[in-house]
């Protein structure tokens, strides 16, 4: 099974988050991130901060 490639601009969102809040991912989060259209609560609740509603 080919893993696909992440999209670019999700990539450069996640290295863009400060330090402290990268470290407090975990792999799961980060998958979801990168390649899910809905996010887990606790990924929501680390990102809030940093989440625009498309409303």
């Amino acid at each position: 099974m080919e893993k696909k490639k992440p999209d670019p601009v999700k990539m450069q969102a996640l290295r863009s988050l400060p330090v402290e809040i990268k470290q407090t991912l975990t792999k799961e989060e980060v998958d979801a991130f990168l390649y899910e259209e809905e996010w887990p609560d606790s990924l929501r609740e680390k990102l809030k901060d940093y989440l625009v509603d498309e409303e």
